[in-house]
């Protein structure tokens, strides 16, 4: 593992997580760290047991995964990377069986929900809810359960040694997680063409309105605002927004000057935006 990048995901081998580390950092590069939890992956690069984490921020049906905002906040650390995967939902089992045969389907709470028009189709599959997609496949395949299938990502399936007997099951076949990797320290990346900021505004009317104009000055496009509740502040929020910007364009100036209309700000990473080009059919 000498040389490898130590990375912390969300879950276990074969899942969704891990199939956007390699695919951010390539096949031969990484060492994958197990954590159970999202807060768990932060401590895990808290306690240096990984060098990074790749952790999932927003989905396209699901829409934002708002605890993860919070972790972003509380603990401090850097945004230095996205990038963007297709769920994709495979049924799996042990090989030599047939759907129509089995009794039971496993998976994550809202990959079955997905999938509810292919499961239409097979009311013997008696949907059971487990923690999530891979470890559901890992079950079966460590106790080599017949009659009940898995729902996950195809990784799962290649890495337990279960049979693919549907592919891409998903309801909506657009389906996609944007995924950002943070780091303990803080990239000064020159290719630099997005970044993700928290800020809280002043309690007066039009104190948007102005942030947004000087973004506007700056030629900054936002291509994101969601706003999070401040603990132990009722009706407080504060607001992450994803900005983007043509290489060259001083966004650094453009936080200056927007701080100045605001009770705070952090840039909490500027970093090359994800290509998404590959996820449209």
């Amino acid at each position: 593992m000498e040389g490898k990048i130590k990375t912390g995901i969300q879950g276990i081998a074969g899942s969704f997580h891990e199939m956007a580390a390699r695919k951010y950092f390539g096949e031969e590069n990484l060492e994958v760290i197990e954590c159970e939890t999202f807060r768990k992956q932060f401590k895990a690069l808290e306690t240096f047991q990984c060098d990074q984490i790749v952790m999932a921020i927003e989905n396209t049906l699901a829409g934002s995964i708002l605890p993860n905002y919070a972790l972003l906040e509380n603990f401090g650390y850097h945004i230095v990377g996205e990038t963007y995967l297709s769920i994709d939902h495979y049924l799996m089992a042990l090989p030599g069986q047939k759907i129509r045969d089995m009794e039971a389907v496993w998976s994550h709470p809202m990959a079955l929900l997905q999938c509810e028009d292919f499961l239409a189709d097979y009311p013997n599959l008696v949907t059971v809810e487990k923690r999530d997609t891979a470890s559901s496949a890992k079950e079966i395949s460590d106790k080599q359960v017949k009659g009940v299938a898995s729902i996950g990502p195809v990784g799962a399936a290649e890495r337990y040694g279960l049979e693919i007997y549907a592919s891409r099951i998903q309801t909506h076949k657009l389906n996609f997680t944007r995924f950002l990797v943070i780091s303990r320290e803080e990239s000064d990346n020159p290719l630099a063409n997005k970044a993700s900021v928290v800020l809280q505004l002043a309690d007066k009317p039009g104190a948007l309105q102005h942030v947004l104009e000087t973004f506007t000055l700056f030629e900054i496009n936002l291509s994101k605002i969601q706003s999070i509740p401040i603990i132990g502040k009722p009706y407080s929020y504060s607001f992450h927004f994803d900005m983007e910007w043509a290489l060259g364009t001083d966004w650094k100036s453009a936080m200056t000057e927007a701080s100045k209309k605001l009770i705070s700000l952090r840039v909490l990473g500027a970093y090359e935006r994800g290509n998404r080009s590959d996820l449209v059919e």
